[in-house]
């Protein structure tokens, strides 16, 4: 390998590291954004709910419970082209009920809107 091979080689690498950066960046951004699309956060909660590409939703959530341990849960959506599946915790995936698809539209809507209005609105 010649010194410019090595070079653009290199090069590339960095800007996929940068863009991957950025990507994750906005993600954390939108999260924060969308922490309460279910409702106010109780104080000592974290919640993240944000979109990891196309078909891809994921909702985590950490409190303290009564007996001061910390608890989380993650939920992990995934859209197909006739249903809607979820996974909780990394257990086995099962297909949304009627009304969890609709709540679940909701606030992949709700989501959306959030984050067209206050991150990539457009100042004119």
């Amino acid at each position: 390998m010649n010194i410019f091979t090595h070079f653009f080689k290199n090069s590339s690498n960095t800007a996929e590291k940068r863009k991957q950066q950025i990507i994750n960046d906005l993600i954390r951004r939108e999260s924060v954004i969308n922490q309460d699309i279910f409702g106010k956060l109780p104080k000592g909660t974290k919640r993240n709910f944000f979109c990891l590409d196309k078909n891809t939703w994921v909702w985590y959530e950490e409190w303290i419970d009564n007996n001061k341990r910390k608890q989380q849960s993650t939920t992990k959506y995934i859209i197909r082209s006739s249903e809607i599946l979820k996974s909780q915790n990394g257990g086995a995936y099962h297909r949304l009920n009627f009304e969890e698809a609709e709540n679940f539209q909701k606030a992949t809507n709700l989501y959306v809107d959030n984050v067209k209005k206050e991150l990539y609105a457009t100042r004119g």
